[in-house]
């Protein structure tokens, strides 16, 4: 059975109740085998079988319940949905078939709307609020100036003003109550829309009917102001709510916004300007100083230094030349330069970069688990617990206090705790600190496969490190050239080495395609020394190589060549050479040795500051090398590295993770090769250097763009931070319902005679889904 996964924005949730009633209600449907909905990014990622149903279903389903789903798509996928899909879609409203810069205008366009509500209601709300403390604070005490507007006018004036407020402003929470009828589905304006209602017709049947009000002998008391003030804070902390989850994603607008719109292409012979989308792989495109660079490719013609701090969080302009890579979304900042285009549309990094970005900050992690669970019954307590409150009052209160004053304050009590309790503080704790902590690792060149990958990575207690690429440059360099003169060492002479010898050795060099000779190669170039013509050139397998030049024979090779060719050395300086990790290439004619190089994997500069890093995050490091020990015991000696596994073949790597987590530590392993990839798949989270193997990163949790060790400590404090906001946000969300609904359901006025007003109740509300948001937007801000 074929499976497709979309991910699909939902509009009409206004609580993490809501994402849990459409979770249940697509989980139900055939053919659905996994839905995840996530409040924060207001986004739900289905799995399910086309054959057996459609997006179009899911979504007439849950329209049923006042939510909608954006199943606009791309031609590609436009084109491989099933036909009951493509009548659907091809039906739906031009909103619903918008891209997704679009959705990001609508939303645009909808919270203005609530700014200009919140400009309406909350003035009004603010003056009903200080007259409704006055009259409470001259009734309390006669210090204070009496309320001075007659209780009749003042009672008409509020029915008029809350009515308007009631059936305009509060008609999201009127339609939470009607859905709740209909279907049963209960959310957080289903509460506060049965609360402020249960005020204001109390209200309204007290000032409306007055001998309704004297045959029951209640109170001549109306909460017309509860209903305007609880509306207006809880509109407020709607809208400032929506206003901070815009800001949390806009490391993924930040990313869009990198992408070039249009591109200069050569096509015969001739320049022209092009979108984008116009492009295609093999096209030779111009990129002239200040341009953005369109698709990914290989420069054929230029030099230039390009910008690529949104790749790899670095300032400093890379210099590149003709067959090194440009990434789209980049900038060239110096001179004009050709390249051809190798991966477009969503093959480009920027783009895969993105999508890696969405589906992180759109995942789950473990820690989100009971705060979810907690969530999908939320609602349905609350409404128990409120009406328990208010029977309570009647049949308990009335026996210590009048039968009125004991309705009253139960009514209180009711409205109180629905007005109070709130899931959405719940279902944003996680999820808003996993959305800006992905955004904050991907402006710094973190790439962060899903949520659960991040909350894992703060729990690592080692960190296996794979040497090449990863601790070292992963390519040979010449790190020494010594003289010789009949066997014996004669100096050092490093970059005043004897150049014709030199020369000579890297013309040779210049016939083998073995790594090491083409570190020598490069040598000579850096110095600008010209290469020569080698005749008769001859390979030794496993030795090393020969050649005539200039009609004289020339050996490059190993200690075994020279033994073969009796050509005597220093073993001392070789056993010295060997401890370091470098490999001596010895240059001699058919008489002596004239020179020895020695050439290494050099140690990457900011990998012992790195080491140190983690040593300091208490984080033990092991290193894994195929090498053999003196070798790798000299490099992790220099690196730093607390531990070293050498002469570990390819297939054992992940061997030796599994080892490690057989002895209660939590691994980590980070490395860059394509025999690397079942390690990093073995480890609690695999780190993939981003200069490496496609295979590696695929195998990753984590992607280091830059291939920078130094990015890894970072990514650690990173993980380390976001879980102790989420833990922030959690234990607030948590302990203001935990306190919140037992004091508007008066459990305490016996005790010390404290009863909150619902008034309060809504403003505190309001305030908690607020501060969780800010709190998680901290994130923004720290430094890593």
């Amino acid at each position: 059975m074929d499976i497709q996964k979309k991910t699909i924005p939902v509009k009409g949730m206004t609580c993490a109740s809501c994402a849990a009633t459409i979770e249940k209600l697509i989980k139900k449907m055939p053919g659905v085998k996994d839905v995840s909905v996530n409040f924060a990014t207001e986004k739900m990622t289905v799995e399910f079988s086309p054959d057996a149903v459609s997006l179009g279903e899911m979504n007439e389903i849950i329209k049923k319940f006042g939510y909608e789903a954006d199943i606009s798509l791309g031609k590609e996928d436009f084109g491989k949905l099933p036909s009951a899909d493509k009548k659907i879609i091809s039906e739906c409203p031009a909103p619903l078939r918008q891209p997704s810069g679009a959705a990001e205008q609508e939303k645009q366009s909808q919270l203005r709307a609530q700014r200009n509500r919140v400009l309406f209601v909350m003035p009004v709300a603010v003056i009903v609020f200080a007259l409704m403390m006055w009259e409470i604070a001259a009734a309390a005490n006669n210090k204070i100036t009496p309320f001075l507007i007659p209780h009749g006018i003042y009672s008409s004036v509020l029915l008029i003003i809350s009515t308007i407020i009631l059936f305009w402003i509060g008609q999201p929470f009127l339609k939470g109550i009607i859905n709740f009828i209909r279907y049963g589905a209960a959310n957080m304006d289903t509460l506060v829309g049965i609360g402020t209602l249960s005020a204001y017709t109390y209200s309204a049947v007290i000032v409306l009917f007055p001998s309704v009000k004297s045959i029951l002998a209640l109170p001549d008391v109306h909460y017309f102001d509860v209903t305007v003030v609880v509306i207006g804070f809880i509109y407020l902390g709607k809208y400032l709510e929506s206003r901070s989850k815009l800001k949390t994603a806009d490391a993924i607008e930040k990313l869009l916004n990198l992408q070039a719109k249009t591109a200069i292409v050569i096509r015969n012979g001739k320049e022209q300007e092009v979108a984008v989308t116009e492009l295609f792989a093999g096209d030779i495109i111009m990129v002239r100083p200040g341009g953005k660079i369109p698709v990914d490719g290989v420069i054929v013609e230029g030099v230039t230094a390009i910008d690529e701090s949104m790749l790899t969080g670095e300032s400093i302009p890379a210099d590149k030349t003709k067959s090194d890579k440009v990434f789209s979304g980049t900038i060239n900042k110096y001179g004009s330069f050709k390249f051809k285009a190798t991966k477009i549309g969503q093959e480009t990094l920027l783009a895969q970069i993105i999508k890696m970005v969405e589906e992180a900050q759109g995942s789950r992690a473990p820690i989100q688990r009971l705060a979810d669970k907690i969530s999908a019954v939320f609602v349905p307590v609350v409404l128990g617990i409120a009406v328990a409150a208010l029977i309570v009052w009647l049949a308990l209160g009335s026996r210590f206090m009048p039968l009125n004053q004991a309705f009253r304050f139960g009514l209180l009590s009711f409205v109180g705790v629905l007005v109070i309790a709130c899931p959405c503080a719940l279902g944003l704790a996680t999820p808003t600190a996993i959305i800006v902590g992905v955004g904050k690792g991907a402006q710094n060149g973190i790439l962060i496969k899903n949520a659960e990958s991040l909350e894992k990575l703060h729990k690592i207690s080692t960190l296996v490190i794979d040497k090449t690429g990863t601790i070292t440059k992963g390519k040979p360099e010449v790190t020494d050239y010594l003289e010789a003169d009949g066997g014996q060492i004669k100096n050092n002479t490093g970059d005043t080495a004897n150049e014709n010898n030199l020369r000579i050795l890297a013309s040779l060099e210049k016939n083998s395609e073995h790594p090491v000779a083409q570190a020598i190669v490069e040598k000579a170039m850096n110095r600008g020394l010209k290469t020569g013509k080698i005749d008769n050139f001859r390979n030794f397998e496993g030795m090393g190589i020969k050649g005539d030049f200039k009609g004289i024979t020339y050996y490059a090779g190993n200690a075994n060549l020279m033994d073969e060719l009796k050509i005597p050395y220093s073993r001392t300086i070789i056993e010295k050479l060997a401890s370091q990790g470098k490999t001596p290439v010895f240059f001699s004619n058919e008489k002596s040795l004239l020179a020895i190089v020695a050439v290494a994997d050099k140690l990457k500069e900011n990998s012992p500051a790195a080491i140190e890093k983690l040593h300091r995050l208490g984080i033990k490091t092991v290193m894994l090398s195929g090498d053999n020990v003196n070798t790798a015991e000299y490099i992790a000696g220099l690196a730093g590295v607390d531990k070293v596994f050498a002469q570990v073949l390819p297939q054992d790597k992940a061997e030796k993770i599994k080892e490690l987590q057989r002895q209660g530590e939590r691994v980590a392993m980070a490395g860059d090769g394509i025999n690397d990839a079942p390690a990093l798949a073995s480890a609690d989270v695999g780190i993939a250097m981003g200069t490496g193997a496609d295979a590696a990163i695929e195998s990753a949790d984590i992607t280091l763009l830059a291939g920078d060790i130094s990015k890894i400590p970072q990514a650690i404090m990173l993980s380390r931070k976001t879980m102790r906001t989420i833990r922030q946000n959690l234990f607030w969300a948590f302990i203001y319902n935990i306190i919140g609904i037992p004091l508007a359901a008066g459990v305490f006025y016996p005790l010390w005679g404290i009863l909150l007003n619902p008034v309060f109740a809504g403003l505190a509300m309001a305030l908690s889904s607020v501060s969780v948001v800010s709190n998680s937007l901290r994130l923004k801000f720290t430094k890593l």
